[in-house]
């Protein structure tokens, strides 16, 4: 760990001396995410866009995109509300975007220095710095059919990002919450000992959930091509609502980074520390937490102007508190330095790949392969190591013609055991939480999602989640725990979807907001979820959101 923990300190302190400019990259769940889907399906021709499936994206690309959108606008054919979502944009990047253009700064400043300008509560925007700072709030009242008890959502936090001299960027990100959930929520919370999306937790005596989520990372370019990140935070890989690859859906953790960008070719390193899982409900002060480490390589390449496709491949170390030293090669196939090692880690291999169509569709997948011997294929004895997930998509943009109206279907398969592996550290896990899909393996997934902004300031969302799961029952491993060894499997042969008992389930939501001022909603949730075997929820929920991903629960 000393050489590692050298070679890091070396990248804080050396490259910025020799760096160019660098910038940081804005969270999942921003609202510019819906303009990116829509002018990378339109435009077609942008470098950067061809590199979206790796989000958190980069700011400075996105604003080179903004600006090329703007020279493209007649041919594009963009609504009123796409150029006025375009202009909000540049505004929520600032640091690449906008200069002194006077239509972007606030008519009534409070106090002449805070808000400025809509989007930022403090900024700075100097020649070689500059500094925003926002808060982070979301407050959310829920009632559902299953009890009498108020629910609710208190977050509260600051975000802040910086420029440096051209040669650093930087942000972090803190909220504290307190969260009273559905039911439904809160046993799978009980089940896995873990709050989806947060690290450590408490639990009070009203069974309200508590915890703080904590991010920070910084950015340095080390040549023209090459790019350094450091910190902790989250990554989700993939074009889809789901990713079968990683998703920000578990904890934020500890990584570093390397990005290569050249011609046609992104390649993405990026090693982490991870925690196991761990059987307590919940961990807090004077508990020393384990540890294991992870590292994935993502490869995309867009070959023509509209298709991107991508190479993953990943290992879970299964050694607690022992990072492996061979992994930290950027470069090497990472299934050959497992092999290498003895082949004790659980590694991953991936395609995946999306294709825009007439400017209106865009058609995207995934394939993650965990395990897969051709030989007990062709025996079609239904062999339990044949681990392999699939995702097929469909978006289609500006539905019957009708502005800013945009339909997304999309099925998701996962094989049972996969992401398990015969040693627990190992399996694809973080905080007691998948890295991958949230509902774990042996499942079949279709989700319809419907999205509409019939005004500048409005944005309405259907969301429809179906899904069939096969259970682990009277105790016996089939397949669908992840979190178990898949040594303790109930069959070798015979392994399909379902060989045991099976639920349905669905998950329904109706989302609506008003946005009165920049980044601040005003909005309301209305939501239905079912499952064989269990009571029905309805639950709905009003309250108001400023610069915070929404909190979903759509599993």
């Amino acid at each position: 760990m000393q050489i590692i923990k050298s070679f890091l300190l070396g990248i804080i302190f050396v490259l910025p001396l020799i760096g160019f400019s660098q910038s940081a990259l804005f969270q999942q769940g921003t609202k510019d995410y819906i303009l990116m889907e829509r002018l990378d399906i339109k435009m077609q021709t942008d470098s950067n866009l061809a590199f979206s499936s790796l989000k958190p994206f980069n700011r400075k690309w996105w604003a080179h995109s903004l600006a090329a959108a703007e020279k493209m606008e007649a041919s594009l054919g963009l609504s009123a509300i796409d150029r006025y979502n375009l202009d909000r944009a540049k505004l929520n990047n600032w640091e690449w975007s906008v200069t002194s253009d006077a239509s972007y700064q606030s008519q009534h400043p409070v106090l002449k220095n805070v808000y400025k300008d809509p989007a930022n509560l403090l900024r700075v925007h100097q020649s070689d710095f500059f500094l925003s700072v926002n808060p982070v709030l979301q407050f959310q009242f829920m009632k559902d059919n299953q009890s009498d008890q108020m629910l609710l959502i208190n977050a509260r936090g600051a975000a802040v990002r910086s420029q440096i001299g051209k040669r650093i960027g930087l942000q972090v990100y803190v909220t504290e919450t307190q969260e009273r959930v559905p039911d439904f929520a809160s046993e799978r919370f009980a089940t896995y000992r873990a709050v989806p999306g947060a690290g450590v937790y408490k639990v009070n005596d009203k069974n309200t959930y508590d915890w703080m989520d904590a991010r920070g990372s910084i950015y340095v370019q080390a040549t023209k091509y090459l790019d350094v990140q450091m910190g902790h935070d989250k990554i989700f890989i993939g074009n889809g609502y789901r990713s079968l690859f990683f998703t920000d859906q578990s904890a934020s953790h500890a990584y570093l980074n390397l990005n290569l960008r050249v011609w046609k070719f992104n390649y993405s390193s990026r090693v982490m520390e991870l925690q196991p899982q761990y059987t307590r409900r919940g961990v807090g002060n004077d508990t020393l937490l384990w540890k294991k480490y992870a590292a994935i390589h993502y490869l995309s390449v867009a070959p023509v102007k509209w298709l991107t496709v991508g190479l993953f491949e990943g290992v879970v170390y299964g050694r607690m508190n022992r990072f492996e030293i061979n992994y930290l090669n950027p470069i090497i196939f990472l299934r050959t330095a497992e092999l290498n090692v003895g082949s004790p880690d659980n590694s991953f291999i991936g395609f995946d790949f999306k294709a825009n169509v007439a400017k209106r569709m865009q058609v995207y997948g995934q394939v993650m392969v965990d395990e897969l011997y051709t030989r007990f294929i062709r025996e079609k004895k239904g062999w339990w190591g044949n681990k392999w997930a699939f995702q097929g998509g469909l978006k289609y943009i500006d539905v019957f013609g009708v502005n800013n109206l945009d339909l997304q279907l999309e099925a998701n398969w996962i094989r049972p055991f996969t992401y398990s592996h015969v040693d627990t550290v190992a399996n694809y896990t973080h905080f007691n939480q998948p890295l991958a899909h949230p509902l774990l393996s042996n499942v079949k997934e279709n989700i319809v999602l419907l999205r509409y902004q019939p005004a500048a300031r409005w944005y309405m969302q259907l969301r429809w989640i179906g899904w069939t799961g096969g259970t682990d029952a009277s105790g016996l491993n089939y397949g669908n725990n992840i979190f178990r060894s898949n040594e303790t499997r109930a069959l070798s042969e015979g392994v399909s979807y379902f060989v045991s008992e099976k639920r349905k389930g669905r998950n329904i939501n109706l989302w609506t907001a008003y946005e009165p001022r920049e980044n601040l909603f005003v909005e309301a949730n209305l939501s239905y979820r079912s499952l064989t075997g269990r009571s029905s929820t309805l639950f709905g929920s009003i309250g108001i959101r400023l610069n915070m991903q929404r909190r979903e629960y759509d599993y």
